[in-house]
């Protein structure tokens, strides 16, 4: 299984689509095998989920993320695990013992605003405050 979850610094990232990075965690046999720090690709509506599936990751772990984002990597098969905080590796701990427990997305549409990676204009104009 491979796991991706958003990355600042040495915690998960509250803003999944504008974390400045994301770990890579490739985990067999209950250990992990591999872990991975890589850029962000940049924010845009459905390029994070098919970028991260393009390299083989299954689960996806935010603080947060929008409705339409989860529902891209729905549509991948890829489940998204949100409402997370705390350090990395306390979170890849969790997921190897199967106690990792998602819970309410800690972001909010506009809340992301100022941060991580930017963007120039607001990708879901339906929704307020973005």
């Amino acid at each position: 299984m491979k796991v991706a979850i958003s990355t600042d610094g040495d915690f998960v990232s509250a803003h999944f689509g504008r974390c400045p990075h994301f770990t890579i965690a490739d985990i067999e046999n209950g250990e992990v095998k591999s872990k991975e720090l890589i850029d962000n690709p940049g924010h845009q509506p459905g390029f994070i989920p098919q970028f991260l599936h393009q390299r083989g990751v299954n689960c996806i772990v935010a603080g947060g993320m929008g409705a339409r984002a989860a529902g891209f990597f729905e549509e991948l098969g890829i489940q998204a695990i949100v409402g997370i905080s705390g350090k990395i590796d306390d979170a890849i701990k969790k997921i190897l013992k199967g106690t990792l427990e998602g819970g309410e997305s800690l972001c909010k549409p506009g809340l992301g605003k100022g941060y991580g990676v930017e963007k120039s204009e607001c990708d879901h104009p339906d929704e307020k405050d973005c």
